[in-house]
Formats: structure tokens, C-alpha cells, sequence
């Protein structure tokens, strides 16, 4: 308890020198999001609300009125994870930089991480450099047959129904995760665009890839970034891509936030975002492998 309070404080000490300033948004929403992989909680079924799975929505809104550097520490919600390092309900530390590309934010993550966990040092890797030098395959050109054989021949009964962006998905956390476990701070790079989320879309070597990055620190997934895409039109394709990858997987659909697209459509500053695990950084902190003691209400799962 006296470790997370000591944490808050130096975090927002972080943020507060750096001049950006702390927001609080809304827990409860009208449309959550649209993400084959994330399952929201429901509330209510007259006029049923979402519980966000992050603050992304309602801080991009909220950039989108007021361009200017802002934070946030709060509770977000996932529904269906329960594990180790996954609870229905946890701390997020999310926060975004006007006129700033994903790059330079990785740099004040790598600053904010070597400083709250007393790090020395980072590793910089593109996505596809990872899968090459790993599993000696290319992430980018490798069909689902591919995949689906490499899967077999370093896991136990992988799913067989999972479609390409399943696979990869399961190549990264079950194979890349624990290959990189004692390289300490790792940011990965260069995403392909069908896992770009809300990034905007850049060309690296030939190749049209999401403007996203995750840090990894000992194997630990960590935060999840984006040189946020401003294009309205892109997103809603996105969106409905997103539901439809929902039907084809068996999912509820989820209706698209047009609020978050009307922001977008009026002007969404050129800016990078990033969310981090709070309660992950903490059992960083205090040398565990699971999050339940690093969490806000102690020993007890939700």
C-alpha cells in the first residue's frame, strides 16, 4: 500500500515538471469499444452504458476541445480477464503530447520507466525484426498456413481456428514474450496495419505499417502507444472491420462511438498517446511476477 502510494506520487511528479496537466473522464460511456479482443462490461439493458476499457475515447474528445498535454490516472474495466497479470478491474495511466509523433513518446516512456524503476537503459525493435530473429519467419509476408505451422512446431495444440491476426497474436505472447524476458526495457515498432488500432499508417521499409508501439519491460507486456490517427473516415472503416472481424468470430457487435469520429472530424490535434498498466509497474517495482498484490484493493480479486 505505502509502495503504490509512493509510486502515484512520483508518477504525477513526473507529469507535473513536464508541465501536463491531469484530467479525469468518464468511467461510464454510451458506446465502448469495437476491438474483436476486448470485452466490456455492460450496464444496465433499458439504456445500457459501457464501462471503458480505457480513457482513449473520452481524452481524444476531450484534446479535440482543448488541444493541450494531458494525463490521467484511473480505473479501467475488461470483462473475461482474470489471471496473474489481468484483472477485471485495474489502474490505467494513460497520456498524450501534442505535436508529438510516437517516437519522441517512446523516449519519455523509456525516461519515465528508468526513472520509477531505476533502469539504465532501452532496446528500440521493429515488429518484424522481432518475428525474423525469433522464429526466423516474416511477420508481414507470412500466410495463415505459415503461421499455423510455426505455431505447432513451438507450441502444444495451438487453437486451429484462429485467423492470421490470431496467430500472430499468439506467436508474440506465447513465444517473442518469453524470448525477450531478460532484455529488460524493449519498445517494439512498426505494427502491421490490421493491428494498428487507432494509429495512424506510415511507410518503413516498403511497407505500410501502423505509427504504434508496446514497451515491454522483462518479458511484461507494459504500454501500448500510437502516433494517433486524425482521419475520421479511416477510423470508421476501422470500426466497421472491427465488427465485422465480431461476426465472423461468433461476438456482439458493438455500436460505434460517432461522438469519438465527430471529435476527430472537427480537429484532432497532431498528437501521440500512450497507456500504461499501473498495478503491471508496480509488481515491476517490487520484483513480482503477478499483479493481484499491486493492486488497489489488495489480495482480492474482482
Amino acid at each position: 500500500m505505502l509502495a503504490r502510494a509512493e509510486l502515484l506520487s512520483q508518477t504525477r511528479a513526473f507529469f507535473d515538471a513536464r508541465q501536463l496537466i491531469e484530467v479525469e473522464t468518464p468511467l461510464l460511456a454510451q458506446c465502448g469499444v469495437t476491438d474483436p479482443a476486448l470485452e466490456p462490461f455492460i450496464v444496465g439493458t433499458a439504456s445500457p452504458r459501457y464501462l471503458q476499457t480505457s480513457p482513449e475515447y473520452a481524452m481524444k474528445r476531450l484534446l479535440a476541445a482543448y488541444p493541450m498535454d494531458i494525463y490521467q490516472i484511473c480505473k479501467a474495466f475488461r470483462a473475461d480477464e482474470l489471471g496473474s497479470r489481468h484483472n477485471p478491474e485495474y489502474t490505467l495511466l494513460e497520456w498524450y503530447r501534442i505535436d508529438w509523433d510516437h517516437c519522441r513518446l517512446i523516449r519519455e516512456v523509456a525516461e519515465l520507466l528508468c526513472q520509477l524503476l531505476g533502469r539504465s537503459g532501452w532496446q528500440l525493435w521493429s515488429w518484424a525484426a522481432l518475428f525474423d530473429t525469433i522464429l526466423g519467419i516474416d511477420g508481414h509476408g507470412a500466410d495463415r498456413t505459415t503461421l499455423l505451422q510455426i505455431a505447432n512446431r513451438h507450441l502444444t495444440a495451438p487453437p486451429s481456428d484462429l485467423d492470421r491476426d490470431g496467430l500472430l497474436d499468439l506467436l508474440m505472447s506465447h513465444c517473442i514474450e518469453p524470448a525477450i524476458a531478460d532484455w529488460g526495457i524493449v519498445f517494439v515498432v512498426d505494427y502491421p496495419v490490421s493491428q494498428a488500432a487507432l494509429a495512424r499508417e506510415i511507410i518503413r521499409d516498403n511497407t505500410v505499417v501502423g505509427a504504434r508501439f508496446e514497451c515491454y519491460v522483462d518479458g511484461i507486456e507494459l504500454a501500448n502507444g500510437y502516433w494517433e490517427a486524425s482521419d475520421a473516415d479511416l477510423l470508421r472503416k476501422r470500426f466497421e472491420k472491427d465488427n465485422q472481424v465480431r461476426a465472423q468470430r461468433g461476438l456482439a457487435q458493438r455500436p460505434i462511438d460517432e461522438r469519438l469520429l465527430a471529435a476527430q472530424a472537427a480537429g484532432l490535434p497532431d498528437c501521440a498517446g500512450v497507456a500504461l498498466g499501473f498495478d503491471r509497474l508496480l509488481a515491476l517495482r517490487l520484483g513480482r511476477q503477478e499483479i493481484q498484490s499491486s493492486l488497489a484493493f489488495g489480495w482480492e480479486h474482482t
